[in-house]
């Protein structure tokens, strides 16, 4: 059996020369896609020119625009380039029947046992960059026996390791010749590391790792060529870590312990220790309708009779596959080829035209209409199967037709609704989880993706209905119960007391929190009428003492 080949193909300027190809701007004007984060506007994909002028991506609209005058602009369209790519994918099933694309500017390919036919590996790769050279893109290409080392080489590699081994190499010359002869990089010199983007010193648009020889090639790159995390980049430079040899002969254990077992598992992808399949995309079913307008609009009266039209066809797509909408989107095409679009989110799939219209509704104002409106499109962006129908008599009709009039559908209307406002995500609901800490007893889930529990379970004991992280009390260091203590700067009288209940620590877990050992906790009652939740901390690598967790109604 042959060993496992994968080609990874990089487009860096993606956005940028998508719409150059549709535009026929000359290729010598600095051309950038911006993005609109809120706040400001920023540069997300840049075209050679552009980079040649100093413009970088995630610079600030204004600040490039200060550097380079004749500066083009265009505003990102996220789903037409997530469409492109796709389409690109289709383009390179011609390698291989295993493409999966990983968005936003990416493709992986498996070739095993495909290069022979097309010359060889370094055949296959030269012939997939001139293809997309004539159609305008630039493209770089790394090849390795793994997905880590191929995502890595076509990033980040420079050159080939292992040419040019003579004796006159500077390289291997001492440490002050080369600090004479040529200027170390910044990220070698203890800075961070370099954002993965287009070498100008490299005329090689291509690297190919020969079977086995991953971990030889990937030890001169960056540690940010293993798909790290920024915060975890930063904390292994400041640790001297820069580059992947300096972390593959580090300890395990160590590493494990401080930066998480995900580091290993990236660390064990990029060498083959861990495995890592290609999956090519499943084609779904295209849930989406379309509307094209003889005339173009912009007021929110004809948006509204668009919208009338286009959910109950939409309804019935999704209908005839068995699916339903969690999240759907409404795009507005306007006259000079520019998009703008807004999104619902459900808190339960549906394909009910009542239940996703006065969503989109809601949000027709933030529709820019621009020169006018010539088309419209809705398209079910997140969808899962809903209850099947099945054939059923009259007296099993009249009982599920009982049953869905009785389902109140109100909680998830106003989730979906106030969702539309603040977003889906910010919208929890607490669940009961298996835990004896008092702290721990529940989790939050979103609550439109969590339904509302069934049963709670009762502690022996009751719990406070206001709970709050541990606060100190001022009382004698004693596991007896004070008469008198001091909380929040007011002194305090005991009245009445219940208790205690002993409650130890998961000793199976290192939480912070718990480290003060077994707690005995106490319902209080104040001379103020206060019903408080106090306990005694027995010490264990913290010291002992009371605190006050919570307060009864």
């Amino acid at each position: 059996m042959p060993e496992r080949r994968i080609l990874s193909v990089w487009f860096p300027r993606l956005g940028a020369e998508r719409l150059l190809r549709r535009t026929g701007l000359d290729s010598d004007v600095p051309f950038a896609v911006v993005r609109d984060t809120g706040q400001m506007q920023v540069l997300c994909s840049l075209s050679e020119a552009a980079e040649a002028a100093g413009l970088r991506v995630g610079q600030p609209l204004r600040d490039a625009h200060a550097m380079c005058a004749t500066l083009v602009t265009k505003l990102q369209n996220p789903h037409q380039e997530a469409a492109f790519l796709a389409s690109l994918g289709r383009w390179a099933e011609r390698l291989s029947p295993w493409v999966a694309t990983q968005p936003p500017d990416a493709l992986l390919v498996d070739i095993t046992g495909c290069a022979h036919l097309f010359g060889g590996e370094e055949a296959m790769t030269c012939q997939v960059i001139e293809e997309a050279a004539f159609s305008g893109l630039t493209t770089r290409c790394g090849l390795a026996g793994t997905v880590g080392a191929a995502w890595a080489l076509a990033r980040y590699a420079r050159a080939v390791p292992g040419a040019n081994r003579s004796g006159d190499a500077i390289d291997q010359e001492a440490r002050a010749t080369r600090s004479r002869a040529a200027k170390r990089r910044h990220w070698e010199r203890g800075g961070a590391a370099p954002v993965a983007g287009v070498s100008r010193s490299n005329t090689r648009p291509f690297s190919i790792a020969p079977p086995g020889q991953a971990r030889t090639f990937l030890s001169p790159l960056p540690i940010a060529a293993l798909r790290l995390e920024e915060d975890q980049i930063a904390a292994l430079n400041r640790l001297g870590l820069r580059k992947v040899g300096d972390l593959l002969n580090q300890p395990r254990g160590p590493l494990a312990r401080r930066f998480g077992r995900g580091l290993l598992l990236r660390m064990d992808q990029a060498v083959g220790a861990a495995p890592e399949p290609v999956s090519p995309a499943r084609v779904k079913p295209r849930l989406a309708t379309r509307l094209t307008l003889p005339e173009p609009i912009g007021l929110i009266d004809d948006l509204q009779a668009g919208l009338e039209r286009l959910v109950p066809r939409l309804c019935q797509l999704l209908a005839d596959q068995g699916q339903g909408v969690r999240k759907v989107r409404l795009e507005a095409w306007r006259a000079d080829g520019t998009m703008g679009w807004i999104e619902a989110g459900l808190a339960r799939a549906t394909d009910e035209p009542d239940r996703i219209r006065p969503l989109l509704a809601m949000r027709l104002d933030e529709i820019d209409a621009g020169f006018g409106i010539d088309a419209l499109r809705l398209v079910a962006a997140v969808s899962e199967p809903i209850q099947h129908r099945t054939a059923a008599g009259h007296l099993d009709a009249t009982a599920a037709a009982r049953d869905r009039l009785a389902r109140d559908t109100a909680v998830e209307d106003l989730i979906g609704r106030v969702g539309g406002r603040i977003g889906l995500e910010a919208i929890t609901r607490l669940h009961p989880a298996s835990s004896h800490i008092p702290e721990k007893t529940s989790q939050i889930l979103a609550a439109a993706w969590s339904e509302p529990a069934v049963e709670w379970p009762r502690p022996a004991t009751p719990r406070p209905l206001l709970m709050w992280s541990p606060e100190p009390v001022t009382a004698p260091d004693a596991p007896h119960l004070p008469a008198t203590f001091r909380w929040r700067g007011r002194a305090h009288e005991l009245a009445e007391a219940k208790g205690p209940e002993r409650i130890a620590p998961e000793w199976w877990l290192d939480d912070p929190n718990w480290r003060s050992g077994v707690r005995d906790y106490w319902q209080v009652v104040t001379g103020r009428g206060e019903r408080l939740w106090l306990y005694y901390a027995h010490g264990g690598t913290m010291s002992s003492g009371w605190f006050c967790q919570g307060r009864f109604a």
